[in-house]
C-alpha cells in the first residue's frame, strides 16, 4: 500500500489481486461476518422473569425437605438404605406367629432365676400349646374391645406348670395389624387409665384335656398380668390359677400380689409371681427372636 497517496484518493495496485496480500499486519476481520455468526456469537441474555425465579426457589426447598424427611425416616427406622422392603421389629414381629417355631415362641422348659416370692428360683414346664385363633376365643368380650383400635391379626397361647404342680400358667400373645403410632397410644392408655389392673379386661384360660391344667377355667382364674409392647406389634399377656381347680372369687393383678406385704391368698401362693415370671420369659424370648430376624441378611 502507497502511505504517501493523498487522502481520498485509492493506493497504486501492487502485484496481488488482494488489497492486503502486502501488509504484515493482519486486518481485524477478513471477511464480513454473516448473519448466522453476528446471531451465533451474541445470543441475547433472557430476563429473569419474577414468577420464575420464585417457582425455581419453591422447588430448591421442597427437594431439601423431602431429602431431609427421608434421612430422619432413615434415623426413626434405623435403616440405612431406607428401603420399604427391609426387614424391621414390625415386619418380622408382626408375622413370627406363623413364621417362628413354636418352641421358640413357647419353649418347653422356662427357666425363672429369682423369678419367685423372696427371689427364689422357679422353673416351668410346658403342658400344650392351644392352636391360633382370633382373640374372642382367648379374650374376654370387654379386652377384645378394648384392643380393637389395634386390631387382632392372631392371638397363640400354651399353658405352663410349675415344677411342683400347684400352679398353672396360661401365656399368649396377641400379634396385632397396628404401626408403631398405634401400639404407643395403646400402651399409654393401658398405662395412664391402669386397664391392666382391671378384672373384667381378664384373658381367658387354655386348659389342655389329660394335664394338671385340665381343671383350669374362667372361675380359676387369680393373678394375671398384660403388656402392650410398643416395639413390636404384639400384647403379651398370662394367667395363673391354682392346679387343683380350686375357684378364686377375688383375682388380684400381678402387679399387686407381688407387692410387699401383700397377704392375699393369691399373693401368699406366689400366683402373682407365676403370671409375671412367666409372661416375662415368653417375652424376652420373642424380643431375641424378632432381633435376630432383623438381623439377617437379605
Amino acid at each position: 500500500m502507497d502511505l504517501s497517496a493523498a487522502p481520498g484518493t485509492a493506493p497504486a495496485p501492487g502485484p496481488y489481486p488482494y488489497p492486503y496480500a502486502n501488509s504484515y499486519a493482519p486486518p481485524r476481520y477478513s471477511f464480513p461476518e454473516t448473519p448466522v455468526e453476528t446471531t451465533t456469537r451474541l445470543r441475547p441474555v433472557r430476563t429473569r422473569h419474577p414468577a420464575r425465579t420464585l417457582g425455581a426457589a419453591v422447588c430448591v426447598v421442597l427437594g431439601l425437605g423431602l431429602i431431609g424427611g427421608a434421612v430422619t425416616g432413615t434415623w426413626l427406622t434405623g435403616n440405612s438404605s431406607a428401603d420399604p422392603g427391609a426387614r424391621t421389629a414390625y415386619s418380622e414381629g408382626r408375622t413370627a406367629w406363623h413364621s417362628v417355631p413354636v418352641g421358640t415362641l413357647f419353649p418347653a422348659t422356662l427357666k425363672g432365676d429369682g423369678a419367685g416370692p423372696g427371689a427364689t428360683d422357679r422353673v416351668w414346664t410346658r403342658l400344650a400349646v392351644a392352636p391360633d385363633s382370633n382373640c374372642a376365643k382367648g379374650l374376654d368380650p370387654l379386652l377384645v374391645k378394648t384392643l380393637r383400635p389395634v386390631g387382632c391379626a392372631r392371638m397363640v397361647r400354651a399353658t405352663y406348670t410349675d415344677a411342683t404342680h400347684s400352679s398353672v400358667v396360661t401365656v399368649g400373645m396377641v400379634f396385632t395389624e397396628a404401626d408403631s403410632k398405634g401400639m404407643r397410644a395403646l400402651r399409654a392408655r393401658f398405662t395412664g387409665r391402669r386397664l391392666d389392673a382391671r378384672a373384667d379386661l381378664l384373658p381367658r384360660t387354655y386348659a389342655p384335656v389329660g394335664t394338671v391344667a385340665a381343671g383350669f377355667g374362667d372361675r380359676q382364674r387369680a393373678s394375671w398380668t398384660v403388656n402392650v409392647l410398643s416395639e413390636v406389634p404384639v400384647v403379651v399377656f398370662a394367667v395363673s390359677g391354682f392346679a387343683d381347680g380350686r375357684p378364686v372369687t377375688a383375682p388380684q393383678p400381678a402387679a399387686e400380689a407381688m407387692a410387699a406385704g401383700a397377704t392375699t391368698a393369691v399373693a401368699q401362693a406366689g400366683l402373682g409371681h407365676e403370671a409375671k415370671g412367666v409372661a416375662d420369659r415368653v417375652e424376652r424370648g420373642l424380643r431375641k427372636t424378632v432381633t435376630a430376624l432383623t438381623e439377617q441378611p437379605e
